[in-house]
């Protein structure tokens, strides 16, 4: 099985907190579980669901996007744990914030799924 460099729920909320602006609702959302979440893609990855780190990367992205997890901010928490996760584990792609933007809002709104995604990553 391969290693991956996984989130954990304190950097997530870690980068979240860097990416949320003075103005905006603050904090975790009542009544969801970031931890649980977490959880899910790390089972994923213990049963072998998870591929290789464009897989990790989208499903980090997707669950983080569509669960809204945080008052504010979930699809920027979102693009930075992907990110986070690709760099974490000596992945370096070029893309450009905006053409990842677009593919965040997509996978928010079921426009794209998880797999799509990963397929776009390892397409770059």
């Amino acid at each position: 099985m391969t290693q991956f460099v996984v989130l954990t729920a304190s950097q997530v909320i870690t980068l979240h907190d860097h990416l949320i602006g003075k103005n905006e609702l603050q904090g975790l959302a009542k009544d969801k579980s970031l931890d649980a979440a977490l959880e899910r893609v790390h089972n994923r990855v213990q049963y072998g669901f998870i591929a290789d780190v464009f897989d990790l990367a989208a499903c980090y992205a997707t669950f983080i996007a569509r669960g809204h997890y945080f008052n504010d901010a979930n699809k920027r928490t979102s693009a930075a744990a992907l990110f986070f996760v690709l760099s974490a584990n000596q992945v370096a792609i070029n893309f450009l914030d905006v053409a990842l933007g677009e593919w965040i809002l997509r996978v928010a709104t079921n426009e794209k799924t998880e797999a799509e995604l990963a397929i776009w990553l390892r397409s770059l």
